[in-house]
């Protein structure tokens, strides 16, 4: 895009442009400066900056003052004072160093003589480092008023504060929402009365928004609207309303929660400032790690069963005392066995853990948290077992992760695996569609066996980057078993909570609305209006088609959210959260202590503990802006490599067209990067679109440059220093992450145009061979791919309780089986054998799990028969890692004399092996 079309683009309502956006606007400038200080035309320096004017009207820094000498120096025909100021604000802008140095917000060279209204008072005079926020002002007085508004403001600040803020003004409920969105600093909105409704700034697609909204008259703008309006954008902001009316009876409007808390507007200032720090500190504080810090400052006498404790075995050894130099007293200092002392225990916490797991609730919007240190593997393990038990039914995706089927074994449940929709060209699967779940829902009904169905379990998002939309599943599920449980795996998407446009797509984001649907008088009345057009005996076929609307009577809102929070969050490797929202929490909160003390470690890794609490409260003070600039991330490595002419010659990234097959993109989506795309379309696509595409997910094929996933994965990650997680036959996955820079963004795109560069003379260099011998690899990677298998059916001696119409089976007894080693034989793959029994009998058994690395989910579980398609797969497999099988000894399988003895379960119960003869 030229700059002349971004410029033409630049309105305040373009939200998808994050925090480098604005940085490289400011790099623009600058150098739009420096052309105009060598004699240059000005014409460019005067459009950039009143771009930037418009945007930075919602930022703290460079402020009102700062941007209004940036004019006077353009206007006085000052070139080189121009460039001089420009490239001052730029660089503190790139550094951050404004956060600390009053000097930053001088407009004077040597930084001397500034005036208090100039440079914010007591920057830099505390001790140590006050972290800086900015607060957003939302006020009916006239803009030439504020200058000295914001003076008043920063009179309040003292030494002693321990944060440090600016105030950002804004006059309207169009200008608040967009500071809201566009700046990530901003950490408390204080909204007085009398304000507008307008902006007075370019913004068609934000008018089509509050229309929408109801927002049509300037009465409309009122405080609380506009509170409720920002909370449902950033909820993690803490919100103050000042009033010159009843402040009485609006302190006691339910309406009024969202708001933090409510002053009289005639009052001192001062309170409000204090208020504002005490929210910051609320946040700020980490109960478990702050007291681990005072606990490694103590003298302590070690006396347990944890001889690396205070680090003296350590530090006073010769052999060992390197890894004490590596990690750093602290850490050693820190490790302790004990649960006293302001440490608690992670089993049954109720002092400092409980705290930081209650902080976390509120992060997450959650009822409540449980810390897991040993992975989401062991969340989704503790969630499965907690809530279901032998016999119980649960609608299962056979593609989630191995830690939802072995909670299955654990629990005795019986899973009906549901299908996702396969993505064969590139070795991978999408997600469940909701048809296919109702359609094991309404089977369920048919058997007479609905009630026994108690769970719904899916991965949302998948590895691959499919967004579930959460709240059409939950509220059509529900709609045929209002007390259905939803577990919810979002391990890799427990950033999203942080980003107003993907937390609807989160499980807690989902089942919030849902809740807020419920109490609305208006979900009755759409109840009963679906159910006057559906008729008294609706069809299955006609359920599958409509989309079904829940009572809100009848709903019993039970939903649990798995989240690695070290997959996404500042967290330490296998820091994972359990979140709760489950009105019938209390009748297995004791189940889930069992499962608890069955999992959890009695001796868990404090300095976990202690990441899990730090990360959530990075996220609440600034998670937002990570989030934004991981999203930002993506979208320039997926527009460097899919524009540059020589790596889209053998690589690509692919878009949400390519990901998502249109059926499951009602709204029209294609990509995030599609020629007019804008937020608006964005928040169409994830309001209606069944499945989304995670903006931070990134496949790169690497088959069309002669590479399968394994063999490009180790290129990168030997030769160029590059990591990645996984891989399908012919792709990578590249993911971006609260971590990234610009810098990680140029590095990989060089890496990826030095190989597409060695490819290319290669084929230049090698001739007609090379070139035929290319084109055959391609061939093979990217055309004779394997079909995907879809789960079978359970073998009849594992489905003695089952019904007719669906097809769960009892893995526990098809896993156990595999413990008679005489019951059970190994075939290997090639063996014509196989074949024979394929076309002729008796059954292949499978006796354990069996799991490629990819895709990564099993292809075979205990008790599932074994087809011909499942074979041709594994047959064609070329990959190094597969998981429960051995080339050498083959598959193993369960003989067909063991499954004849194996008795048949009584409903409910689980099916025992008989004793041999």
């Amino acid at each position: 895009m030229s700059k002349d079309a971004k410029a033409a683009e630049k309105r305040i309502d373009q939200f998808i442009s994050g925090p480098g956006g604005r940085a490289d606007d400011w790099r623009d400038l600058v150098e739009a400066a420096k052309a105009w200080a060598r004699g240059g035309d000005r014409t460019k320096y005067d459009a950039a900056l009143a771009d930037l004017s418009v945007i930075e009207e919602f930022h703290g820094y460079p402020g009102l003052q700062l941007m209004a000498a940036l004019r006077e120096a353009a206007s006085a025909g000052d070139a080189a004072g121009s460039l001089g100021l420009a490239t001052r604000i730029t660089q503190a802008l790139m550094t951050r160093s404004f956060r600390q140095h009053a000097g930053d917000w001088d407009p004077k060279d040597d930084g001397s003589d500034a005036s208090p209204e100039l440079v914010p008072s007591t920057f830099g005079t505390h001790g140590g480092h006050r972290p800086y926020f900015e607060t957003l002002i939302v006020t009916g007085v006239s803009s030439n008023h504020w200058p000295a508004l914001a003076a008043e403001w920063r009179k309040l600040r003292r030494p002693v504060d321990s944060f440090v803020y600016e105030p950002v003004i804004v006059g309207t409920l169009e200008d608040a929402f967009c500071a809201t969105m566009l700046n990530p600093n901003i950490a408390a909105v204080v909204i007085n009365e009398g304000f507008g409704l307008r902006s007075r700034h370019d913004a068609p697609i934000l008018r089509t928004m509050t229309a929408g909204a109801g927002l049509n008259d300037e009465a409309d703008a009122s405080a609380l609207r506009l509170a409720h309006i920002i909370k449902r954008v950033r909820p993690e902001l803490d919100i103050y309303l000042m009033s010159n009316r009843d402040v009485e009876k609006m302190a006691g409007d339910p309406e009024a929660n969202v708001v933090r808390r409510i002053f009289y507007s005639i009052e001192e200032l001062l309170e409000l400032h204090l208020s504002i720090l005490e929210g910051i500190q609320d946040r700020f504080d980490t109960p478990f790690f702050d007291n681990l810090k005072k606990y490694a400052q103590r003298p302590i006498g070690t006396f347990h069963a944890l001889p690396i404790a205070r680090g003296k075995s350590v530090f006073r050894s010769d052999w060992i005392r390197d890894m004490g130099e590596f990690y750093g007293l602290n850490l050693f200092l820190a490790e302790s066995s004990a649960t006293t002392g302001g440490l608690d225990s992670l089993l049954e916490p109720t002092g400092t853990i409980k705290k930081a797991q209650d902080k976390a609730a509120r992060a997450l919007g959650a009822d409540r948290v449980f810390f897991v240190t040993n992975g989401t593997s062991t969340s989704n393990k503790m969630a499965v077992q907690a809530l279901l038990g032998p016999g119980d039914i649960a609608i299962v995706d056979r593609n989630c992760h191995k830690s939802h089927h072995y909670g299955m074994v654990l629990a005795g449940a019986q899973p009906i695996y549901v299908e996702a929709f396969p993505m064969t060209e590139y070795s991978m699967y999408g997600a469940v569609p909701l048809k296919t779940i109702k359609q094991a829902l309404l089977n369920a009904r048919a058997d007479g066996r609905l009630d026994r169905v108690k769970m719904l379990d899916l991965t949302n998002c998948t590895f691959d980057g499919h967004i579930y939309n959460t709240r059409r599943v939950m509220e059509e599920c529900l709609a045929i078993k209002p007390d259905l449980i939803f577990l919810w795996d979002e391990a890799w998407f427990g950033f999203a909570r942080f980003s107003p446009f993907l937390r609807r797509r989160t499980a807690m984001g989902a089942a919030n609305e849902i809740e807020t649907w419920m109490h609305d008088p208006k979900s009755v009345a759409a109840y009963e209006k679906q159910q006057a057009e559906l008729g008294k005996s609706p069809s299955d076929e006609t359920l599958l088609k409509a989309r079904l609307i829940p009572d809100p009577r009848l709903i019993r809102l039970r939903v649990y959210q798995t989240n690695s929070t070290h997959k996404s969050m500042s967290a330490i490797r296998q820091g994972s959260m359990l979140s709760v929202k489950d009105v019938e929490f209390h009748t297995v909160e004791q189940q889930f202590k069992e499962a608890v003390f069955t999992h959890a470690s009695t001796s868990p890794n404090q300095q976990l503990i202690a990441s899990l609490d730090v990360s959530r409260r990075q996220m609440e003070l600034e998670g937002y802006g990570l989030v934004a600039n991981a999203i930002e991330i993506a979208f320039a490595i997926r527009k460097a490599v899919n524009s540059n002419p020589l790596i889209s010659k053998y690589f690509r990234i692919l878009g949400a067209d390519a990901m998502v097959p249109a059926q499951y993109r009602q709204s029209g989506f294609t990509d995030y990067l599609a020629t007019g795309m804008n937020w608006a379309n964005v928040l169409k696509s994830l309001d209606d679109d069944e499945f989304c595409l995670d903006p931070t997910r990134m496949t790169l094929v690497c088959g069309t440059a002669g590479y399968d996933g394994t063999q490009f994965k180790g290129i990168l990650a030997n030769d160029y220093n590059i990591q990645i997680n996984k891989t399908s036959r012919n792709s990578v996955l590249f993911q971006s992450n609260i971590n990234n820079t610009r810098s990680d963004v140029a590095h990989l795109v060089r890496v990826l145009a030095e190989i597409a560069g060695e490819v290319d003379r290669g084929l230049v260099q090698g001739g007609a061979n090379a070139k035929k011998t290319f084109e055959a690899r391609v061939k093979s990677l990217m055309t004779d791919v394997p079909d995907l298998p879809n789960f079978s059916h359970f073998h009849d001696s594992f489905r003695g309780d089952a019904g007719t119409k669906t097809n769960e089976g009892d893995i526990r007894s098809g896993f156990y089986s595999a413990y008679d080693a005489a019951g059970c034989e190994y075939i290997r793959l090639g063996d014509s054998e196989i074949d024979r029994r394929l076309k002729a009998g008796p059954d292949l058994v499978s006796a354990s799990f069996v799991i490629p690395y990819p895709p990564g989910f099993p292809i075979m579980v205990p008790g599932q028969v074994i087809t011909q398609e499942t074979i041709d797969f594994m047959r064609k497999l070329d990959v190094k890692e597969i998981h429960g099988y051995d080339a050498k000894e083959g598959l193993k399988l369960v003989r067909a004399e063991a499954l004849a003895k194996i008795g048949r379960p009584k409903p409910g119960a689980t099916p025992k092996l008989k004793a041999a003869s």
